[in-house]
């Protein structure tokens, strides 16, 4: 997130120290105008006044782009900042859960009410994750596919049916929508 800021800083930068060259420019171009009208016709005067209207227009039309620019920017960076903050906020209750079960745990005689408390934590985590458009890949005896899984061992198959297929998943793979956001781990059947 702070390597997006700065970058977005860099540009700005580099826009402002264009914008600067280009005012120059514009100003060092309209002294050397001045002091050609000084010697002119009443018709080149009014060229000129027409001319130099022009280029203040323009001038003012870059400092206004230059404005937007900036402001833009600045949005974008807050935006940055602070996008996650509401996926956090959505998040305290699971830790909420989370620190009582801790603090319950060593007091705790009724393992099966232990057992049942950990997994109304992980349902209500898992529904969250749901709600954000967070998905667990399909692993079991699925058809290995590159896209979704990741090989990390293969093993005979038990069977003819399991050739190709996966066998065990050490570790769970996500989708964010049509996104994988994580390779499932999964062992392969050969």
């Amino acid at each position: 997130m702070s390597e997006e800021i700065k970058d977005l800083q860099e540009q700005e930068l580099e826009q402002s120290n264009l914008d600067k060259e280009v005012v120059d420019s514009v100003g060092s171009n309209e002294e050397e105008l001045n002091e050609a009208t000084d010697n002119q016709s009443e018709p080149e005067m009014t060229a000129d006044k027409e001319l130099a209207q022009l280029k203040d227009a323009h001038l003012r039309l870059m400092a206004e782009y230059d404005n937007y620019r900036k402001r833009t920017l600045k949005e974008k960076s807050e935006l940055i900042k602070n996008g996650g903050e509401k996926v956090l906020k959505e998040l305290l209750p699971v830790i909420d859960d989370l620190d009582i079960a801790l603090v319950n745990m060593d007091k705790a005689e009724d393992i099966d009410a232990l057992r049942e408390g950990m997994k109304l934590i992980y349902s209500k985590f898992i529904d969250y994750l749901k709600k954000q458009g967070v998905e667990a890949v399909e692993t079991t005896e699925a058809v290995f596919d590159e896209e979704l899984h990741e090989a990390i061992a293969a093993f005979p198959a038990p069977s003819e049916e399991l050739k190709g297929r996966i066998i065990d998943c050490v570790k769970k793979g996500y989708k964010l929508g049509d996104k994988v956001i994580r390779h499932a781990s999964v062992v392969v059947g050969q």
